[in-house]
This record gives C-alpha cells, sequence and structure tokens, in this order.
C-alpha cells in the first residue's frame, strides 16, 4: 500500500508539473509572459510596429506613454502595398503619435523597384520619423528564386530612398539576418533589432537604436498580438532624430 502511495504521488507531481510547463509555453506564445521588460524608467520612449495584420486599431485609446511612436508597414517587395498603411498613418498622426513606415524587402525583387514602390507611398513630410527597412530571412523568398546580389541589391534601395527623404534609413534586422549580412556594413544607419529574450548585443559593436523586444505584446486598442519596441535614448533625443535630416 505504501508503495502504491508512494508511486501515485510521484505520478500526480509528474502530472501537475506537466501541465505547470504547458501551461506557462501557452503563456510565453500568447504573449502574457515575456522574456524583457524594459522600464520607462530606462527607456522613456517606447513604441510599436503595425500592419494590416493587427486590424482595425483604435488610436484613440492607445496608452501613449507605451506609444510614442509607431512604425507602420506601408510596402512589400516590387508591388505590394499595405492595406491599412494609409488609415493608420492618419489616425496615428491624428494622435500625436510619431510615425514612420516601413517596407519588407524581398529577396526576389530588385531594390530599384522596391525603392519606387515605396516612395510612391510614403509621405516625404519632415516631421515623420525616418523610414525603416525590414531585413529577415522569415516569410521571405525561396532560395532559388533569390537575386543574384542580395547586399547590391538592399544598398540601391537604401541608396535610393535616402535620397528622396533625405534621412538615414533605419535597418531592421533579426539577429541571424544581422550575423550573416549586416556585420560592419551601413555603419551610418540606425539599427532596429529583434531581440525578444534578452537586451540586444550587436556582433560588430555597432550601437543599436531601436530595440523590438516583444513580437506578442497586449495593448488596449489592438484586439491582435502587437511587436513592442523602444527606442535607446531621451525624449530630447528622440525628437532630434526624428526632425534632423542627415543625407548630403
Amino acid at each position: 500500500m505504501k508503495k502504491r502511495l508512494i508511486i501515485l504521488s510521484i505520478i500526480t507531481t509528474l502530472i501537475v508539473a506537466a501541465i505547470a510547463i504547458i501551461g506557462i509555453r501557452y503563456a510565453f506564445y500568447q504573449g502574457y509572459i515575456r522574456m524583457n521588460y524594459p522600464s520607462l524608467e530606462d527607456y522613456p520612449v517606447q513604441g510599436i510596429d503595425v500592419s494590416h495584420h493587427q486590424k482595425d486599431i483604435r488610436w484613440e485609446v492607445l496608452d501613449k506613454q507605451r506609444v510614442q511612436y509607431a512604425f507602420i508597414k506601408a510596402t512589400e517587395g516590387g508591388d505590394h502595398k499595405d492595406s491599412l498603411f494609409e488609415h493608420n498613418w492618419k489616425q496615428a498622426k491624428a494622435q500625436g503619435i510619431a510615425v514612420g513606415g516601413y517596407h519588407f524587402f524581398t529577396f526576389c525583387r530588385s531594390g530599384e523597384e522596391q525603392a519606387l514602390n515605396f516612395i510612391a507611398s510614403v509621405p516625404n513630410d519632415s516631421t515623420n520619423m525616418p523610414p525603416a527597412i525590414d531585413l529577415e530571412f522569415g516569410g521571405n523568398c525561396r532560395k532559388e528564386n533569390q537575386v543574384a546580389d542580395l547586399m547590391a541589391e538592399i544598398t540601391t534601395y537604401i541608396n535610393m530612398v535616402e535620397q528622396h527623404y533625405q534621412k538615414r534609413v533605419i535597418i531592421y534586422s533579426t539577429n541571424e539576418f544581422y550575423k550573416q549580412y549586416l556585420i560592419g556594413q551601413f555603419p551610418e544607419n540606425p539599427v532596429w533589432i529583434r531581440d525578444i529574450l534578452s537586451t540586444p548585443s550587436l556582433p560588430d559593436k555597432k550601437e543599436w537604436a531601436f530595440w523590438q523586444f516583444a513580437n506578442r505584446g497586449h495593448l488596449e486598442g489592438i484586439e491582435t498580438e502587437v511587436d513592442l519596441n523602444v527606442y535607446k535614448g531621451s525624449q530630447a533625443d528622440f525628437e532630434r532624430f526624428v526632425s534632423t535630416k542627415n543625407v548630403n
């Protein structure tokens, strides 16, 4: 009898532990538990990045401390335009939120085509944040369809967009893409790095400007999960960053 009770106790403990692990994994996957919780004291300028995936955002109810700026998806590849870009852009600006357009760069279209797509879609207003380019492997073209010289196409894109907006393009990257392609590249361009596990440290010791610290955040006013970000600097630093034209 005693042996049976011990076995039952062990089984019960294992079941409880398994349920707890499943619960923690579910909460982490759904964004209710995160690895990173950057404070407003350490990072006073915080924001989000959004696209049509966030559906109809109620911009007027967003916490304006947590959403001081928004990167808004404008375009992808050579011809795709985000269906909610114009709506999100206007609504965010109406709430006094700093806005910047971003382009998801595909590996199977030329940099020139993609730059023209972005330029045709995003207003050239000096009060806007600098434009951003999204560089990552996820959701991109199959290897057999990729352009021959990816970095040359990215460089073409960046040069064209910078000449149009007269601001340095912000380079968004995952750690994987940065390590494979961006170490030592584009030294004058601000980096927006994704790291949902820890505070980022770039392998070439370059300072990052923006940090996407969560990809499944929750905010009142957005019914879906949303990416959460911080800017590395003060409010005054951020205001200078937005307003400065730094391309000759």
